[in-house]
């Protein structure tokens, strides 16, 4: 039986949430409580494309606390665990995962929510996974959180969710087809970050550890090229017009203006009196999440806020040799050399020009271009592989969950 044919069934149930999972919230720990050993916390950051990681951070509860007034949040294997809060619809499909063996001691924190199956006989908790993907469950999210772009919901929302629920064979068949291609998507985007660990790779084989390594010149940013950034001013939103381009508008090596604002005509000819983007320039966040510089491939119809520009106008020096520089671990050895006091992470303006740039020979970063260049080549291709394979999910995904197939 095909997905299409598992579909037409007409005898599937819509059934309340509750009546079918148990989920639990979890509690909302304090600072003050927080210690460096004992259990470790969960929280919104551990939860990424998909997976649980919990590396990434470093808050515990003490073992008196966790196995204490906490013991009922401690998790266990095959819990299904959700982000809640400061999410937006959009990267909600991201934001969850199973809990492992390997996890274990866990303990629910603030803004994360557990679910287990009641009867798993009756539902198979991957099937609820991937229904919680679904836009069946996103409207009805959507229509019970108003006035707000964000996630924000608990279990008084949960309360009032259907659960479009066919027969347990039914459910083992749909999540076998995601499964499997899911499974092509995240074999395709492995690929896609073996050949960026290339290239990391093959920088350092040919330039040595840019910190350790005092074989080249070293000349200030400043000095080999022209180095800028957008505008510090708030210009004001509108509904349409030209994308202002900031921090949160690049990611995984692009410019994505899914999320982006709007500005005027006239703020947008202001701002490019003074930073104006072209095509070769590099561009980089500078507050809060650092680096994942990029080069600028496309005529850009944007302007830029709180984001360097970089300009080439030096032959000494080649775009991607620089970018690849700033997207190593040399970036992090200067943040660290210039660190300021503060919460939010901030590289200035002052500080990038001021970094001192290793400046290995004009042919060895043209040879490196080149090795840059092919390897970009095939990551096109895997790319656009990846995008047809990430299509063909979201279309069996509405074929499993056909929200038209039942009248709220």
């Amino acid at each position: 039986m095909n997905l299409a044919q598992i579909v037409k069934k007409r005898d599937w149930l819509l059934v309340d949430l509750p009546d079918v999972v148990f989920f639990q919230e979890g509690p909302g720990v304090r600072n003050n409580q927080y210690t460096t050993s004992g259990v470790k916390l969960l929280n919104v950051a551990n939860l990424q494309d998909g997976r649980i990681v919990l590396d990434n951070t470093d808050r515990y509860i003490s073992e008196d606390e966790a196995y204490g007034r906490y013991q009922h949040f401690l998790v266990d294997e095959g819990d299904l665990i959700i982000a809640s809060s400061g999410i937006k619809v959009e990267y909600f499909d991201k934001k969850m995962g199973f809990v492992e063996k390997h996890h274990l001691p866990l303990c629910l924190n603030t803004s994360t929510i557990r679910f287990k199956s009641l009867d798993n006989s009756v539902l198979d908790i991957r099937y609820f996974m991937y229904f919680l993907k679904s836009n069946y469950f996103k409207k009805q999210l959507s229509r019970l959180i108003t006035g707000s772009a964000q996630l924000n919901f608990g279990p008084s929302h949960l309360k009032k969710i259907k659960v479009i629920l066919p027969d347990i064979y039914t459910q083992k068949r749909i999540v076998s087809i995601l499964d499997k291609a899911q499974e092509l998507i995240d074999k395709r985007k492995a690929q896609i970050e073996a050949l960026d660990q290339l290239t990391q790779s093959v920088f350092l084989e040919m330039f040595g550890d840019p910190v350790a390594n005092k074989t080249w010149e070293r000349r200030p940013l400043k000095d080999i090229t022209d180095v800028r950034d957008g505008t510090h001013d708030s210009p004001k939103y509108v509904p349409s017009g030209y994308p202002l381009v900031t921090s949160k508008n690049i990611k995984n090596g692009k410019i994505d203006l899914r999320n982006v604002n709007y500005i005027s005509e006239e703020d947008f000819i202001n701002i490019n009196k003074r930073s104006k983007v072209d095509i070769g320039d590099i561009i980089m966040p500078m507050i809060g999440t650092i680096g994942n510089p990029i080069i600028v491939d496309e005529q850009p119809n944007f302007a830029i806020k709180n984001v360097a520009l970089i300009k080439f106008n030096n032959p000494c020096v080649i775009n991607i040799y620089i970018k690849y520089l700033l997207n190593s671990h040399y970036l992090d050895y200067i943040l660290n050399k210039n660190k300021r006091g503060g919460t939010q992470k901030f590289l200035s303006l002052t500080d990038i020009r001021n970094m001192e740039i290793p400046l290995p020979p004009r042919d060895l970063q043209a040879k490196f271009s080149e090795i840059v260049k092919k390897v970009d080549s095939q990551k096109a291709i895997l790319h656009k592989s990846l995008t047809e394979l990430e299509n063909n999910f979201n279309s069996l995904m509405q074929r499993a969950f056909k929200g038209e197939l039942f009248n709220d």
